[in-house]
């Protein structure tokens, strides 16, 4: 069960406040189980006050936990191996790492080759538990996956995947709730255009985002499927669909995936 491991986040930045923002809202977790940690704890006194144990000392950090999450950015994930390594424990502790690019065999270089490790790509939806998490992992038993599994199906959905597909998982995943995020902003503006103020504007098209995601999910539809029920002969919503692919709509998000890939893959 979740709720009785001990989870260290080391450098707990904004991914890492959204996991922990997610873990503090499950029933039954004991504030206790989570230790934070950062440079300058200061930014972390909200936290202190709904109860986590709140360092600077990683080391310290790992040596009172089971699974510990490595928030930190990708060039620090090195140093930070070799600083908290005399505290892992291949038996009792699992790693998981959120850097981006880093890979298990760059981790293996620092961590003792029976430890277990796992790659994990979540999205700040995390923070209202709604993320899509992708992880893979090596030297884990099935108990063990269960556990970092349940970790993050407690704050959102969770697939495993090969780790040769984590980079792609990064794009589609985490950068693209930017990418989504962008496109409802430019709803909003055209919703300004026409008439409405912006927090209305915001509100249907909060709602209007959210109704397409469930509908999607829960019909289990292509999106095709569903436009085609929307698209009228001679109606408005066609004509405004065939003017965005006029404009590169479709090919602009493609290439912008794309490219997020291959800045990661380099």
């Amino acid at each position: 069960m979740i709720t009785n491991v001990k989870i260290a986040i080391i450098g707990c930045g904004n991914l890492g406040a959204s996991i922990a923002n997610g873990l503090l809202t499950i029933p039954g977790f004991d504030p206790e189980n989570l230790i934070l940690t950062k440079r300058n704890t200061s930014s972390l006194s909200e936290y202190q006050q709904r109860g986590a144990i709140i360092l600077s000392d990683n080391l310290q950090a790992v040596q009172m936990a089971d699974l510990v999450i490595l928030g930190v950015k990708p060039y620090n994930v090195t140093p930070i191996l070799n600083e908290i390594l005399p505290g892992i424990d291949p038996e009792r502790h699992s790693i998981i790492s959120l850097a981006t690019g880093i890979t298990l065999s760059e981790m293996y270089q620092v961590l003792k080759p029976e430890t277990i490790a796992f790659r994990a790509m979540p999205n700040i939806a995390a923070d209202i538990q709604e993320s899509i998490t992708c992880i893979c992992n090596q030297n884990a038993n099935t108990e063990q996956i269960d556990l970092v599994t349940s970790l993050f199906n407690s704050i959102g959905f969770t697939i495993p995947i090969d780790e040769s597909l984590m980079e792609a998982a990064t794009v589609l995943g985490a950068c693209g709730i930017a990418y989504v995020l962008r496109f409802m902003r430019a709803m909003i503006q055209g919703g300004i255009q026409i008439g409405f103020d912006s927090v209305t504007a915001s509100k249907i098209v909060n709602q209007t985002v959210k109704g397409a995601a469930e509908l999607m999910i829960q019909k289990n539809i292509h999106p095709e499927a569903a436009i085609d029920k929307v698209t009228t002969p001679k109606g408005c919503t066609i004509v405004g669909l065939n003017e965005m692919e006029h404009q590169g709509f479709s090919s602009a998000m493609v290439r912008g995936v794309i490219a997020s890939y291959d800045k990661i893959a380099k």
